[in-house]
């Protein structure tokens, strides 16, 4: 007799049921609820993903080594993956992270303004475009085709997002301001969300996506372990 034990669309019966027999739960009870318990953690850790990097940043009070527009195409990436994954119907789980890592990067984009002063038309340029098409995309008053579109290019936005980063790393043989906790944190996101976004039968993209974010964020993290004791440019820091 199986148990029936669901919380949050995972499904812990069978595995009850398995182990109250005194056997192994099969393949097909574990990976679904393993994935599901990954995917919340995935989602509770996003909450503070980049917490690590805003504070160091404020703590030093500059913004030496970070490429601003890396920050800047990471929230136009997060902006059109979270509108494609609510309005495609996935689970939470396989997507809830978006949400967070969304809200965190904003709130670092804007540090970074911030820290670059004064302020020129061109910044305020575009982060009046942002304001005024991001509700528009994330509400999904978007023509199919072109949500199709939107959502394929942003891979290519992510991909860009980091190429800033890793190349003014590259030439200044110095990885700066970035944080080693949020690069990791990254990183292993990425690994994390391979397996989920397969095992919720989640659109080829999406895995994709996420094969792509190993890749980019593993270089960055690796450029901080090989530059870290290397020494840095000087840069005037922010009074």
């Amino acid at each position: 007799m199986t148990v029936e034990l669901e919380f949050l669309g995972m499904n812990f019966g069978c595995v009850f049921t398995a182990l109250g027999g005194g056997s192994f739960p099969e393949r097909d009870c574990l990976l679904p609820l393993l994935s599901k318990v990954l995917g919340y953690c995935i989602v509770a850790a996003s909450t503070t993903v980049k917490v690590p990097q805003i504070l160091k940043i404020l703590k030093n009070r500059s913004i030496r080594g970070l490429s601003v527009t890396s920050f800047e195409l990471e929230v136009v990436g997060y902006t059109i993956a979270l509108s494609y994954c609510v309005h495609q119907g996935l689970p939470f789980s396989a997507f809830g992270e978006l949400a967070f890592l969304l809200i965190q990067a904003i709130v670092l984009v804007a540090i970074l303004y911030y820290y670059s002063a004064p302020l020129g038309i061109q910044i305020w340029l575009k982060a009046f475009i942002y304001c005024a098409v991001a509700p528009t995309v994330l509400a999904g008053n978007v023509e199919p085709v072109l949500f199709e579109a939107l959502y394929a290019s942003q891979h290519a936005v992510f991909f860009m997002a980091r190429i800033p980063q890793i190349w003014k790393n590259y030439k200044n043989k110095s990885t700066g301001e970035l944080s080693f906790i949020t690069c990791l944190m990254n990183f292993a996101g990425s690994i994390a969300r391979v397996f989920t976004s397969m095992q919720e039968n989640a659109p080829t993209s999406v895995v994709l996506g996420s094969v792509l974010g190993i890749v980019t964020n593993g270089t960055i993290l690796s450029q901080i372990l090989v530059y870290q004791k290397a020494p840095v440019y000087k840069e005037k820091k922010v009074q």
